[in-house]
């Protein structure tokens, strides 16, 4: 019997910049008002610019509630979102991965660059390795991760994934669907030493 997630914070991983097309920063807002709606929490790197302001604002103009979780060196170059009910300055860029990781109930990668990237990796990581169960997702906007969704399968097809890892990452171009997939989903869990050819 499959059982359904109930979701308090999600944690989006997203661009500092806004990218070369609207929709980007249409999807952002799409995604912080059915945050809002659902009554879903975000996390966030607690940025002020690009696809992260732009998530943040939309969450608190729907009347929800933010989570920013940012290093103190972006800090010191007023990056910081000075709007959120709830802003975490950390130390060091460790800790605020471990922090998000930590409140949220699962992640959900937008557009972004390879900061974005190497953010979700690691969670997807951390979930293949068994450390949580917590559903990994990307937000497919134009298209933007199939590419990257056809060099996973890649992986598998050249058996450096496994199948079951590969199907740790959900994707959808529809927030609302995307986040109905995640609450069903069941994050395969893994030994905490899983033996070669599994990473």
């Amino acid at each position: 019997m499959s059982t359904v997630r109930s979701f308090k914070k999600l944690c989006v991983f997203c661009g500092s910049s806004h990218g070369a097309k609207p929709a980007y920063a249409e999807a952002a807002k799409s995604v912080g008002a059915e945050f809002a709606r659902r009554g879903i929490g975000l996390v966030y790197g607690g940025g002020n610019v690009g696809l992260m302001g732009v998530v943040a604002d939309a969450v608190l103009a729907g009347g929800g509630h933010v989570t920013g979780v940012i290093p103190e060196a972006l800090m010191a170059k007023e990056l910081g979102h000075r709007g959120l009910q709830d802003l975490r300055v950390v130390k060091t860029m460790h800790e605020r991965k471990a922090m998000m990781a930590e409140l949220a109930d699962g992640f959900i990668a937008l557009p972004g660059g390879i900061g974005t990237f190497e953010e979700f990796f690691e969670i997807v990581t951390w979930a293949q390795l068994g450390f949580h169960t917590k559903p990994c997702a990307l937000l497919n906007v134009n298209g933007f991760y199939e590419p990257l969704m056809k060099l996973i399968d890649h992986a598998v097809e050249e058996q450096f994934v496994r199948a079951k890892q590969r199907s740790i990452v959900m994707m959808d171009s529809d927030i609302g669907a995307l986040l109905d997939r995640m609450a069903h989903q069941h994050v395969p869990a893994e030994p905490k030493w899983i033996g070669r050819g599994t990473i």
